[in-house]
């Protein structure tokens, strides 16, 4: 099989809190099991064929990065939504989580067009929502860390990632954490997210084998004794 292709969208603008870290941990669990990968990196103003994309990925960022990248974000947005409609698997932290809804308005009035994958408007908030951040979720408990001030209000009709236990979220009064799509996830967890929730990078690997072969398959099971502890300490924090 040829190379995976890891799709990262803007990591000059939009990697903060160990975003790039979710690049390493899909890539060296794909190694684990000798299957090769390729990054591609996507930077402002470059042309890309998302057609060869096997796994998207895009970090968040501040507010002035989100601005430089939305205008050209635009600009892939069909092809983009093309490759989630395909069952192309996606993760979206932060930044980039708001920017596949339908706008952020920042909190100086600022409107930013996002791409609309996610039935979703996010509003800069007064106060910052900071914390480590527990949710309850399709593929188990996820840990991480959240640290942004957008208030992210999902459509009655849009599927959140998941339930906060304990944390702000979305907004930090729905209890409700992220967005799904197909296999498109976003999410406010920073963190990095992948290493200390094996079961969502594993998600995001065994989709897209799946969709570059064509058929459903299965992945080897690895000693995740390390990153279930990692992710165990990270649980028992404070808020």
């Amino acid at each position: 099989m040829k190379p995976l292709v890891i799709t990262y969208l803007y990591p000059a603008e939009m990697n903060l809190y160990g975003d790039r870290g979710n690049i390493i941990a899909l890539q060296q669990r794909c190694r684990w099991r000798g299957i090769d990968t390729r990054l591609d990196e996507v930077h402002l103003g470059a042309n890309y064929d998302f057609s060869a994309s096997d796994i998207i990925f895009g970090g968040g960022g501040q507010d002035k990065g989100q601005e430089l990248v939305a205008k050209d974000l635009t600009r892939h947005g069909t092809s983009i939504k093309s490759a989630a409609e395909r069952g192309v698997p996606m993760l979206l932290v932060c930044g980039l989580y708001q920017l596949f809804g339908r706008r952020f308005t920042t909190t100086d009035g600022l409107d930013i067009p996002g791409i609309g994958l996610f039935e979703a408007e996010t509003t800069g908030g007064a106060k910052r929502l900071i914390g480590n951040i527990s949710v309850e979720s399709e593929y188990g408990t996820l840990i991480g860390f959240e640290n942004h001030s957008g208030l992210t209000k999902l459509d009655s009709g849009q599927k959140a990632l998941g339930r906060v236990i304990k944390g702000a979220g979305n907004d930090g009064s729905s209890g409700q954490e992220g967005a799904v799509f197909k296999n498109v996830i976003g999410t406010y967890l920073h963190g990095p997210i992948l290493p200390k929730n094996p079961s969502l990078a594993d998600f995001l690997i065994m989709a897209a084998l799946s969709h570059k072969s064509g058929r459903d398959l299965k992945l080897e099971p690895l000693d995740d004794s390390l990153e279930l502890l990692a992710a165990e300490t990270a649980s028992r924090r404070p808020r």
